[in-house]
């Protein structure tokens, strides 16, 4: 293994450990705000983080390409992270956790189909089918049945497919040779653009007020900081490096981080028995 390599698969491993216990920030959040205002406050905070960090303009060689960072931006910002933050208003972190672990099957799928890097072979799907099997029977332990919010797990569905599109789209940006922290920076523009009809839809009404909780704001800066500026740079590094496909592998983790740390801090039970907190 190279130390480019090597490098990739430890940007994708932070990035695993960070994106985790997200979704306990945001369930904590939602208790405030609703989905659009968190959404929207957290990535202007990792939209002006990156400016601070490269305050430099991306020149773009063609102006064609202008459209693959607005796909970028629908996809991975604005319609995931709604439809995430709408899942687990409905559903327990634990659940979207486990449900957002397929992206890794359809990253496969797309990226065969529109990048044409392969198609998923046999030991892959079995490969997917274990680790889903391992993945539930760590985050829901023993149980008689299975009980889970149909709207709620169905949206986090839909968000694990568009997480896969998304993947693959920046695959095929990091192809351009643009400077990575300048890209991710892009795709967080067109993401607070495509936000502004929703906000405008489902409104915003945050007050300063609201902020002055010390662990509502800590919990804003995590999520805009950490999960929003520097995740979204590891992860589109790590894709640069590793492909959309072996990167997207590192997403099985998530479910563990999230389950532990919903136990830790929701007190969500690690039970299938669970029930879904509205």
């Amino acid at each position: 293994m190279t130390n480019k390599t090597a490098a990739g698969h430890l940007a994708a491993l932070v990035t695993i450990l960070i994106w985790g216990t997200t979704f306990i920030s945001t369930k904590v959040l939602l208790r405030v705000f609703t989905p659009i205002e968190i959404l929207f406050i957290r990535f202007i905070i990792g939209y002006l983080a990156l400016w601070l960090v490269c305050p430099r303009r991306l020149q773009m060689a063609d102006k064609r390409q202008e459209w693959y960072f607005a796909a970028a931006g629908l996809c991975g910002v604005t319609l995931y992270y709604l439809f995430e933050n709408i899942a687990l208003t409905y559903t327990l972190a634990s659940n979207v956790g486990v449900i957002i672990s397929v992206a890794p099957f359809f990253t496969a799928i797309f990226t065969a189909l529109f990048l044409r890097e392969g198609r998923p072979n046999a030991r892959f799907f079995l490969g997917f089918l274990i680790a889903i099997a391992g993945i539930c029977m760590i985050s829901f332990g023993g149980g008689a049945s299975l009980r889970m919010n149909p709207l709620g797990d169905l949206l986090a569905v839909v968000a694990a497919v568009v997480w896969a599109a998304f993947s693959t789209i920046t695959k095929k940006i990091s192809g351009f040779g643009y400077h990575t922290i300048l890209t991710t920076r892009r795709t967080f523009f067109y993401g607070l653009l495509f936000m502004l009809p929703v906000l405008a839809v489902m409104g915003f009404q945050v007050e300063l007020e609201q902020l002055y909780h010390a662990g509502t704001l800590l919990n804003l800066l995590f999520l805009g900081l950490g999960a929003s500026a520097l995740c979204f740079v590891t992860w589109n590094f790590a894709v640069k490096i590793l492909g959309s496909v072996r990167t997207s592998v590192y997403i099985y983790m998530v479910p563990v981080i999230t389950a532990v740390t919903s136990a830790a801090v929701l007190q969500e039970r690690l039970t299938i028995r669970s029930q879904p907190q509205k």
